[in-house]
């Protein structure tokens, strides 16, 4: 492993205004994983037309938690939008809970991607907090930083209580005012000198 390589993972990625790509214009992503091989992350401020209920639904479970049913589903990102993804705040301090999850390094969440998340939460258990996306964001080795070094996205660490606790379309902001910033302060032009 390269010394200088940075890993991102546990961080948020924000889109910056002049964003070319439309799949992540205005996006955040969490970064639920950054090694040598690539990234993978899930954006949390793209709701689409399924709720919660619906996906149970469509899994053929019931979902017995009213708090969830109204939540919408997210665009995760392009990659794999048949397959849900959620992420959620770590059960306890083993992890494990699930038979496909991946404990985020540095924080204290994990994204599962195993159906037995979703047969917990339809009896009433499995975590309080969560997101579920479809899809989610991939980068291949030196693709993010490479989107990064081109002025493509700003990265700062993460805060759970903006996935959980923040109303969707203030995301974008929270995740700016992290770094100190009013987004109406960014320019769409990449500054040179």
């Amino acid at each position: 492993m390269a010394a200088d390589r940075i890993d991102l993972t546990n961080q948020f990625l924000i889109a910056m205004p002049g964003m070319a790509d439309d799949t992540f214009a205005g996006a955040v992503v969490y970064l639920c994983e950054h090694t040598e091989r690539g990234a993978l992350g899930l954006v949390i401020n793209k709701p689409i037309d399924i709720k919660l209920r619906n996906l149970f639904e469509k899994v053929e479970l019931p979902l017995d938690r009213e708090d969830l049913a109204e939540q919408p589903v997210y665009f995760g990102g392009p990659v794999q939008t048949e397959r849900g993804f959620v992420l959620h705040e770590r059960l306890s301090d083993e992890g494990g809970h699930y038979n496909s999850s991946l404990a985020i390094a540095g924080g204290a969440l994990e994204m599962t991607t195993s159906k037995d998340v979703l047969e917990a939460l339809s009896h009433g258990a499995g975590p309080k907090k969560l997101l579920v996306t479809l899809g989610y964001s991939g980068w291949s080795a030196g693709q993010l930083e490479e989107e990064i070094s081109r002025n493509g996205w700003l990265t700062v660490d993460a805060q759970p209580e903006i996935i959980f606790d923040t109303p969707v379309e203030l995301r974008y902001e929270r995740a700016l005012s992290l770094l100190g910033i009013d987004p109406r302060m960014l320019s769409q032009e990449a500054g040179h000198a």
